[in-house]
């Protein structure tokens, strides 16, 4: 069925299924951010618009860090996702990491003139309110990474390094290739998930919180769109909130939910295909870290995208699939990577120039 299709779809390719929880180690020193009139559980900053985003942090307290990160959640996911780099690492390296969510997400407001822009702009006045300094870095996480693309190109002056993993693709990007994209049944899967999103979005709503007919969960474990490894990471891993019916009724949940899609999927105030490197100079690295076995986002477009932007350091995980976050490995590779200029050979691409 069509709708379920797109319901998987989504679920899958537009983010993290179901995060695993992390626990928060370290509360902001600044009371004045936090907007105590709400009863909400963790700290959040107060934008220019009035909007409220909420965050955690983990590694060392910020006044000790030597780098600073922000890590940027995906599709119906959350600040609680999970970036299982050990502890001992952070530590280590002297890491912090802010994690927060994404407007319309958790206990952050919904932004209802969301846009590419504004992604962008809530990540660096989150690093200001937060008094991060003059540069940090972002890593952003599956669909997560359009408002990471959205820094590169709006703000990459404040950036000391980025990394994009298993970044999506939209397939509106004009540059993208004919012959990649014209047999990919996600090409045409986008082109429904952008229609329905905008002209059937009650139709949608209903379908996900029915109970007359079994509609796709978070876990629905179809192998056409997860590799085995994913399909390990689902099966041992309790659904996202977001996803269940009960919480899917909360109609502004929802909307945000298909804001977020629109903004992802639809036509963009720039390619990224056609950016120049904005660090000429070495000053900033740019990565992005690809699962060979990704069925959400094919390899073959994410090759295209490193050789399209030979500047960017790409990575692939041989065996990896779209849930790279849940591997403790890939993600302690991808920090000593982004902050210590680190090649690790096991990820190093093997496709032919």
């Amino acid at each position: 069925m069509v709708l379920k299709k797109l319901v998987v779809m989504m679920m899958g390719c537009l983010g993290c299924a179901g995060q695993p929880t992390e626990p928060s180690t370290e509360k902001t020193e600044s009371k004045s951010l936090i907007d105590e009139s709400v009863a909400v559980t963790s700290p959040r900053v107060k934008l220019g618009d009035g909007r409220y985003l909420a965050y955690r942090e983990r590694g060392v307290p910020k006044e000790n860090s030597k780098y600073k990160i922000i890590i940027v959640h995906g599709f119906g996911s959350s600040k609680e996702m999970s970036f299982m780099a050990s502890d001992e690492l952070l530590d280590e390296l002297g890491v912090y990491l802010v994690i927060y969510d994404r407007a319309g997400y958790g206990e952050s407001d919904i932004n209802s003139r969301r846009s590419l822009k504004s992604e962008a702009s809530d990540i660096e006045e989150l690093a200001d309110l937060l008094e991060l300094g003059s540069r940090f870095y972002v890593i952003g996480v599956s669909l997560g990474c359009y408002p990471a693309w959205s820094c590169i190109k709006h703000i990459p002056g404040r950036l000391a390094g980025v990394a994009l993993v298993v970044p999506f693709v939209n397939y509106k990007w004009r540059t993208l290739p004919n012959d990649l994209v014209k047999d990919d049944y996600r090409k045409q899967l986008c082109r429904w998930v952008i229609w329905i999103t905008r002209f059937g979005r009650g139709l949608l709503h209903w379908w996900l919180t029915q109970k007359l007919f079994p509609s796709a969960s978070v876990l629905d474990g179809n192998p056409q769109f997860f590799c085995d490894r994913d399909l390990e990471v689902l099966k041992n891993t309790p659904g996202y909130q977001l996803f269940t019916q009960d919480g899917l009724k909360d109609r502004s949940v929802f909307d945000s939910l298909c804001s977020d899609i629109i903004v992802a999927f639809g036509k963009w105030d720039f390619n990224p295909l056609e950016l120049t490197d904005p660090y000429p100079q070495n000053e900033s690295s740019v990565h992005i870290w690809q699962g060979v076995k990704d069925k959400v986002v094919p390899v073959q477009l994410q090759r295209h995208v490193s050789q399209r932007l030979p500047w960017i350091r790409y990575h692939e995980v041989p065996d990896g699939g779209h849930l790279l976050v849940y591997d403790t490995a890939v993600c302690e590779a991808v920090l000593t990577s982004l902050l210590l200029g680190e090649d690790p050979p096991s990820f190093r691409p093997k496709f032919a120039d």
